[in-house]
């Protein structure tokens, strides 16, 4: 009973195995969402967005991805980023690659992340940064962002069975699978915050009325999938004619067609009214020549125009 206790004793008093990489993360740093996978396969990025492709690292393994908002943090990305990456190096990773926005491939490589979706980790588009590094078996990748007012930090670690280390220097793109399409609401998004707006295309109407259609619609699901992740996004819902008639007549038209899209969206889809706003244009903004059928079909359209940048 004496060998037990001082055996129990002992092993309580062994310090607890530490995790592959345990990052200390500015004061107020709250995990606002954590996932994980036993036995899965991932591309981690190592390279920059090229010609519609990246190279990444071919990895197999146990994976687990965490991530922080950091509210209220005024740092900028690099100032979050830094301390973070001196850890890493002290934790013997060694550093694969490191990027920032534009020099990382812009939204392409940020769609090309396979992250935790918003709003529990926010990327601004315009100010992010990644990096990857390689300790052995065990990966990492790590982005940070921010929003106007808080801090994002996104951690993935891999720990891959059987993978060769490599070094600066080595010829690290891994061959890889042909990549799965992206989903409706990722090309809508990539579109909508490329261009501003984006043109729901495959909306029905009948010709001269604001009734639309019965049936589901592929955009209105994509842009519904889209404000449910950017709660402070807001969207004009702006409807368009072709040039058959007087000016005021197709507005009207024009914003009728638009307010039906936004109820159909509030009432099936559940987009909360505050995101939604509906105008007529009616023939004042033309895509194309209204001198050919085809053309003035392409014309009569609604389109999302991105009201307010999501933060």
């Amino acid at each position: 009973m004496r060998r037990f206790f001082c055996a129990a004793f002992l092993l309580a008093a062994l310090p607890a195995q530490a995790d592959p990489l345990a990052l200390t993360l500015p004061q107020g740093a709250a995990i606002s969402a954590e996932r994980s996978q036993a036995a899965t396969s991932y591309g981690l990025p190592i390279g920059p967005w090229r010609a519609d492709t990246m190279a990444r690292s071919a990895l197999e393994g146990a994976r687990s991805d965490t991530a922080w908002r950091l509210r209220g943090n005024q740092q900028t990305t690099l100032q979050i980023l830094a301390p973070l990456r001196d850890q890493i190096a002290a934790a013997g990773y060694i550093l694969m690659y490191q990027c920032e926005t534009d020099a990382c491939g812009g939204f392409d490589f940020r769609y090309a992340l396979d992250l935790i979706p918003e709003p529990e980790m926010h990327v601004d588009l315009g100010d992010f940064r990644y990096l990857a590094a390689q300790n052995g078996n065990d990966w990492i990748a790590l982005t940070v962002s921010r929003s106007s007012e808080s801090g994002f930090v996104h951690l993935t670690t891999m720990t891959a069975e059987d993978a060769t280390p490599v070094t600066p220097g080595n010829d690290l793109a891994a061959p890889q699978p042909s990549p799965e399409p992206e989903s409706p609401a990722a090309d809508l998004a990539k579109a909508l915050e490329r261009a501003g707006k984006v043109a729901l295309d495959d909306l029905v109407f009948a010709s001269g009325a604001s009734q639309l259609a019965e049936g589901d619609f592929a955009s209105l699901s994509a842009l519904a999938d889209y404000l449910a992740t950017r709660p402070e996004a807001r969207i004009a819902l702006v409807g368009h004619t072709d040039n058959s008639g007087a000016l005021a007549a197709n507005i009207a038209l024009s914003r009728d067609r638009a307010a039906a899209v936004r109820k159909r969206l509030i009432e099936k889809l559940g987009v909360p009214a505050g995101q939604l706003s509906a105008e007529g244009a009616g023939w004042l903004s033309p895509r194309s020549s209204n001198l050919t059928p085809e053309g003035r079909d392409k014309n009569r359209r609604v389109e999302a125009v991105l009201a307010s940048t999501p933060r």
